[in-house]
């Protein structure tokens, strides 16, 4: 099994350490397939491509001109509350991803569905409720997984981002 295709943009897109996370989550997944084990929650599983999801949204958005190289470097910038369409109007013009986004690739609901699976894939998953316990059956993990390598893919298309680029992140 390898979710991440040799043919694929988005594995020239990644560079070295964001791909060795999507290989580690298809070994992951590949260990779970073949055991015999059960758990309670599979959500462990979408771990690996989720922090690669991170990575490639700093790293598209650096790319676009979207975020500063001392955004893209530093430790504060968070892209939980820059690409939420929903962030306050008094910080949209500074901190939203999602507009500039939405902008640059017009025509396109890119911005959205990047939203709805960083929601999906991050908020939703890592985060603990104790009203709402939410957790992944086996099945949900793989779908989500399959989410985020498809958006993912669905960007730089969308959002028309060279192949190689004079920046590059290795290691």
């Amino acid at each position: 099994m390898f979710l991440l295709r040799d043919d694929s943009p988005l594995k020239s897109f990644l560079g070295t350490y964001l791909a060795s996370l999507i290989a580690d989550g298809e070994n992951l997944l590949k260990t779970i397939e073949e055991g015999n084990s059960y758990f309670t929650d599979y959500s462990f599983l979408v771990f690996p491509f989720a922090k690669a999801y991170e990575g490639f949204l700093k790293d598209l958005f650096f790319r676009l001109g979207i975020i500063s190289e001392r955004e893209y470097a530093g430790h504060r910038f968070r892209i939980g509350k820059a690409l939420n369409p929903e962030l306050e109007k008094r910080f949209r013009h500074r901190e939203s991803v999602y507009d500039r986004l939405a902008n640059y690739c017009p025509g396109s609901n890119i911005a959205d569905e990047l939203w709805d699976v960083w929601k999906r894939g991050r908020n939703l998953t890592f985060h603990y409720f104790p009203q709402n316990h939410h957790k992944l059956e086996l099945k949900e993990a793989k779908y989500l997984i399959i989410d985020i390598l498809t958006v993912m893919e669905k960007a730089l298309r969308d959002c028309k981002v060279e192949k190689k680029s004079a920046f590059y992140v290795q290691g």
